[in-house]
């Protein structure tokens, strides 16, 4: 017999709102303090602490005694608690924001205001900013050059300000929202890669599957930009970067486009090990490339996973890349136009 007080059940919010943190600081606390001011009310926030050590997670979670807090013992990467937090959600949809990205009091509206108007996208990217000078992006949607190497589009260009929503080929796991149930049905961010790429690798399973990720450049936030990780160029980022670049290439590029494109993506990794070199900075990179190599098992196992679950070919992809060897060099913009709801699966659908 059911209790009556199952009925009590507090209703699902319209969206749940995972932030990963990893000795984080004081940005923390001004991270939180943006998606507060949300002109969405309806929505769950959860905190998830990846094992810091300078109390910022538990500090915030003691302060908001309405925040989901998850604690963890040992830092589990950036994709692990994500999907720790997606799993203990409640809303229709999943939003993702960095612990160093500072969210415009309309953020969330935009996004969801997006998500209504355009059925067929089931994943939205933001209009970042940087936070040490907002008249400048830090990206415009996610990029995937023909190379197989991804970039941030516009990264370091003037900000064009608003425009109308585009076509991008994945979100940038920093600040971006995607349906919860399509996520976690589609087993989440993957675990194996712990951080970097991760976010590239969901965009581009969503691209295999023929759903599209929509830019809502009404959708704003300034982002400080690998702060837990010691910036950009840190060893951290260089070793991660390249295992994991090389992991996301194998992993999902399907068959015809791979061998097409295999010798541009040789021809890329030489370049970049080159500029490294140039710069000093060879170790971290050249170690994240051999630890690909040696764990190429892993990257094929996960190719035989994300090939299993695709629904279009590989021109329906090429049509989706950046062919230009300037667009890469010059991290330019790339967008498309949006395709009308019938002209692929809707996220219900896929879901």
């Amino acid at each position: 017999m059911a209790r009556d007080g199952a009925n009590d059940k507090p209703p699902s919010p319209q969206v749940s709102v995972v932030v990963v943190a990893y000795q984080s600081g004081a940005m923390l606390r001004d991270c939180l303090a943006t998606l507060r001011r949300q002109s969405v009310r309806d929505l769950e926030l959860i905190l998830v602490d990846n094992a810091s050590t300078d109390g910022a997670a538990h500090a915030a979670a003691r302060e908001a005694p309405d925040i989901v807090f998850i604690a963890n013992d040992e830092n589990l990467g950036f994709a692990a608690a994500v999907n720790q937090g997606a799993r203990r959600a409640r809303g229709r949809w999943l939003a993702l924001l960095n612990p160093d990205a500072f969210a415009e009091p309309d953020w969330l509206e935009a996004l969801l205001s997006a998500a209504q108007a355009h059925p067929q996208a089931a994943c939205f990217a933001s209009r970042q900013l940087m936070a040490e000078d907002p008249g400048r992006l830090d990206g415009l949607g996610d990029v995937m050059s023909a190379s197989g190497f991804a970039f941030r589009g516009g990264y370091g260009q003037p900000d064009p300000g608003a425009r109308e929503p585009a076509l991008v080929f994945s979100a940038c796991g920093g600040a971006m929202m995607v349906d919860r149930a399509l996520f976690l049905e589609m087993g989440g961010l993957d675990e194996r890669l712990f951080c970097y790429c991760e976010d590239v690798d969901l965009g581009y399973r969503l691209q295999l599957r023929g759903l599209q990720t929509l830019l809502v450049p009404s959708a704003v936030v300034r982002h400080v930009g690998s702060a837990s990780s010691g910036g950009p160029r840190s060893d951290f980022a260089a070793f991660y970067g390249a295992r994991n670049r090389l992991w996301v290439y194998l992993k999902d590029t399907p068959p015809l486009l791979l061998w097409l494109t295999l010798p541009l993506h040789m021809l890329a990794t030489a370049v970049l090990l080159a500029r490294h070199f140039t710069r000093g900075e060879i170790a971290a990179p050249w170690r994240g490339l051999i630890a690909a190599l040696d764990g190429l098992p892993v990257a094929l196992e996960a190719r035989r996973e994300a090939q299993a679950e695709r629904r279009v070919g590989s021109w329906a992809i090429a049509r989706q890349l950046a062919w230009s060897p300037l667009a890469l060099i010059r991290r330019s913009v790339v967008l498309k136009p949006i395709r009308p709801a019938g002209s692929a699966p809707t996220r219900s659908a896929a879901a």
